[in-house]
């Protein structure tokens, strides 16, 4: 089945995106090592196309140290490095029509819908659990579920329908889970209400968002939690986030998938339920009384 696979699909699912390999791979650099790769992460990308010198001096290192890095990530040097970024930011910022295109071109092998869309889904699907990490998963449902304040939930134009999708879940498991309103005022008004006891839960894909940025800048102003659900190449807020939940994109569509995102949600979903043991039980067993005797179902 696999076999079916185009040339372009097979480099999607391989390459995680440089941004989210630097963040993998933080626990195995030297401290040295690992300010060169927050100082990429905080300006991703155009920290990459400085030069040796001007990113060494940012990240308080030697010009050395800095050419280390990016052989840890297994370029052969940093002009090596700086043509990978250019290739990523490509990535980043591709519409579906060029995802089409580009599919096009690599003449993808004829077959059935069934049989391609089968063995891009499982791919993906497969590749987004196998990257995921157990620390931010379980971090993601600490602060959500632990949450003394709100859980607020916003997103962009696609994104947003599966931040609604999360709240819907979440309001049925515990208090004060909201969508932040599209309505200009209502939306600044909740912002301002933010603080500490608070997370904000964020959905942003590529062909990132300008305005799911600023939200999160404001969110870290007032110091409150964020979480991120985003793809292998990263939104500008992972800089921003206390937790990134990354998931992969191949789909047989020129569209990016949503399995993967949705099947994410349903994982956090679950360690939240289970985190909260009886008072979820509770709040769902009450939910369902008070709308039976409102004659909603």
């Amino acid at each position: 089945m696999s076999a079916i696979l185009s040339t372009a699909e097979v480099l999607e699912m391989a390459d995680a995106g440089i941004a989210e390999s630097i963040r993998r791979g933080l626990s195995d650099c030297s401290p040295a090592e690992r300010k060169v790769a927050r100082v990429l992460l905080a300006a991703y990308p155009s920290a990459g196309f400085e030069t040796v010198a001007r990113l060494a001096d940012r990240a308080g290192v030697s010009g050395p140290t800095v050419l280390r890095f990016v052989q840890r990530l297994g370029y052969r040097g940093f002009p090596d490095f700086q043509e990978a970024l250019r290739r990523d930011l490509d990535e980043r910022s591709a519409s579906p029509l060029r995802i089409h295109q580009t599919r096009v071109l690599a003449e993808e092998p004829s077959g059935s819908l069934h049989s391609r869309a089968a063995a891009i889904s499982t791919a993906t699907l497969q590749r987004t659990f196998d990257e995921l990490s157990t620390h931010d998963l379980d971090r993601c449902v600490e602060l959500i579920s632990g949450a003394s304040g709100s859980v607020v939930i916003a997103g962009g134009r696609y994104s947003g329908l599966l931040g609604r999708i999360l709240a819907l879940h979440l309001e049925q498991l515990r208090p004060r889970v909201r969508m932040l309103p599209d309505e200009p005022s209502a939306r600044a008004a909740m912002m301002a209400d933010l603080g500490r006891r608070d997370v904000l839960v964020l959905f942003d894909y590529r062909r990132y968002e300008e305005h799911t940025l600023r939200l999160a800048r404001v969110a870290r102003a007032q110091h409150t939690s964020v979480v991120l659900f985003t793809d292998a190449w990263l939104s500008p807020i992972s800089s921003e986030a206390d937790v990134v939940l990354t998931s992969e994109t191949a789909a047989p569509s020129p569209f990016d998938a949503l399995t993967p995102v949705m099947a994410l949600i349903e994982t956090v979903v679950a360690g939240c339920f289970d985190r909260l043991g009886d008072a979820a039980v509770g709040r769902m067993a009450q939910a369902d009384q008070l709308a039976g005797e409102l004659g909603l179902y």
